[in-house]
């Protein structure tokens, strides 16, 4: 069975709401223990886009289309909205309980600065390493590098210079980046200037540039996340008008994309001294569900269980986009798509899994060379 929704609320009292929603979620982080004097905590620093932004654009001047404090995202797990592109938690979410770690706050989120000692979410949704990614709406890899160099000098206040940078060094920095360069083009209908080599080597520019300044600071355990299959995302997939195969171009960007990152890393660790890091295949991960559902526990790999039109392609979960009208699932669980663009927590919860485990799939590396786990027990 199937919802279908169409909601109107007066501005005044959306306002009320979401000052509800914040506070409530807040309250609700607030019953975990923030141990960040603990000298023996590895604190989890998180980058990057929608797939792991955990509620920073709540705070910015943006629209809806990168937002999500608002019904029915974050029903699974919060019961409420958090700002938070899915039904519940996302993979950093899961990484940072399985790290005994609490729920690490967004860096935006007002209130007790003693929340931050175990670690700093910085993602937005919408965000890529280019700064012109939907420039002026989200908060770009450059900024929230800006933005963590900030909460480096607030540790050097808090533990002193040698502490902090041995806290700095410890810490585990999870990365999801790149997406939305490579599928901002054909979301806004515009063509790239460039050759498609050419944009993939400025967008691992920049995310070389990123990951040399943070190593510079201190930084040494990396985990990175690729790029997904992003042609076959609902909300691609709808713009290719022929037939019902998945958006070729944005497919091959990712694949090319996820192949110079493989190379990038391996690279600097061998030449960059203490360099280590995971790296997990998303894309296939993905699209290994999305072949075969059922083999992981889902009932469908394709259609999306929040939104409205073909495999729910429509942008329109919430009805506080430029749809208002939309349909949603009875059971995400059964859904690898949370919305035309995201995902189920069931789906966030199975790659985190990966993610902390590591291993093989199908004769595959899914991770690696360390896997989550290993990077957080290494001094």
């Amino acid at each position: 069975m199937e919802r279908v929704m169409k909601r109107t609320i007066s501005f005044a009292s959306f306002l009320i709401f979401s000052s509800s929603i914040l506070f409530l979620a807040g309250k609700s982080a607030a019953k975990l223990s923030y141990d960040g004097d603990n000298d023996n905590v590895t604190a989890l620093f998180i980058f990057g886009d929608s797939f792991l932004d955990a509620g920073n654009n709540n705070y910015i001047n943006t629209s809806t289309l990168d937002q999500a404090n608002f019904p029915p995202y974050g029903q699974t797990f919060f019961g409420l909205p958090t700002g938070r592109f899915s039904d519940g938690r996302l993979i950093s979410d899961f990484i940072a309980e399985y790290a005994k770690l609490p729920l690490i706050p967004p860096f935006l989120e007002p209130g007790d600065s003693q929340k931050k000692l175990c670690g700093v979410n910085f993602a937005s949704a919408g965000a890529g390493a280019l700064v012109e990614t939907f420039q002026g709406s989200v908060i770009s890899l450059r900024t929230q590098l800006d933005h963590y160099k900030k909460v480096e000098r607030l540790w050097r206040m808090k533990f002193g210079k040698e502490e902090s940078k041995k806290r700095i060094s410890r810490a585990v920095y999870l990365i999801s980046i790149g997406s939305n360069d490579y599928s901002s083009p054909f979301l806004t209908n515009q063509s790239l200037s460039i050759s498609m080599s050419q944009h993939v080597d400025i967008v691992i520019g920049n995310l070389t540039t990123f990951i040399k300044e943070i190593y510079k600071i201190g930084g040494r355990k990396f985990g990175f996340l690729n790029v997904p299959d992003l042609g076959c995302f609902p909300a691609l997939r709808i713009l290719k008008q022929k037939n019902d195969s998945c958006l070729r171009d944005a497919s091959t960007l990712a694949s090319m994309h996820n192949k110079a990152l493989s190379n990038l890393l391996f690279k600097m660790q061998r030449q960059v001294k203490g360099f280590k890091f995971s790296l997990f295949d998303m894309n296939k991960s993905l699209r290994l569900r999305m072949h075969h559902p059922s083999k992981f526990g889902f009932k469908e790999g394709e259609e999306a269980c929040c939104g409205t039109g073909k495999w729910r392609g429509v942008f329109s979960c919430g009805g506080k986009r430029f749809v208002k009208e939309y349909k949603l699932c009875e059971n995400p669980d059964d859904y690898i798509f949370w919305d035309s663009l995201h995902l189920t927590q069931n789906t966030y919860k199975q790659f985190a899994n990966l993610i902390w485990n590591g291993g093989h799939m199908s004769d595959s590396l899914v991770v690696g060379p360390y896997n989550i786990n290993r990077l957080f027990q290494i001094s």
